[in-house]
């Protein structure tokens, strides 16, 4: 039997363009960066409390307090504008010498373009500053969420009952 004229190395190129092209596939996903800006509803005491104290630390300090908050999302700095989502958060206050928190909140929005779809930061808040926030991830349309939140607080009604308000800015990086 003749031995073939074909051989093995004439393939080395074929597989190596086919490994290339699988490679450079321009289905893969573009981040993109999306820019939020809305307002945090706060209420503390009274019938309509969206945030509570859960633990009270012994003494007269409330350096270890730990709250938790069901808080509102609107889209304007008026009590009637419309509702766009919710804030879920934990807040210890972590500051011994100034009224800092460590707080970690997730906001899940339930009207408009990004209904079903949420992101979560996490850092330290201090009500008297304007407040810097790293997001840590997402889900729905911001999966793979990352960047940062600037908030400040634009009102502040009350004395035991408060209603705080602070305006949000959020730059999300996601796919």
């Amino acid at each position: 039997m003749a031995s073939s004229p074909f051989s093995p190395l004439l393939l080395l190129p074929l597989v190596i363009l086919a490994t290339i092209a699988i490679g450079s596939s321009s289905d893969e996903p573009k981040e993109k960066m999306t820019h939020l800006h809305f307002y945090f509803y706060d209420y503390y005491g009274g019938p309509n409390a969206t945030t509570i104290t859960v633990v009270s630390p012994p003494g007269n300090s409330s350096f270890g307090s730990i709250g938790v908050g069901d808080n509102i999302l609107r889209e304007g700095p008026e009590s009637s504008s419309k509702l766009i989502g919710r804030a879920q958060e934990l807040a210890v206050q972590a500051g011994q010498e100034s009224t800092a928190y460590l707080s970690a909140l997730n906001f899940v929005f339930t009207a408009g373009e990004y209904n079903g779809s949420g992101f979560s930061i996490l850092g330290r808040a201090v009500l008297t500053e304007t407040m810097e926030r790293g997001i840590v991830g997402g889900t729905g349309m911001f999966r793979m969420a990352r960047g940062y939140t600037l908030s400040k607080l634009i009102r502040s009604t009350g004395t035991t009952e408060l209603e705080l308000v602070m305006e949000y800015d959020a730059y999300i990086y996601h796919y």
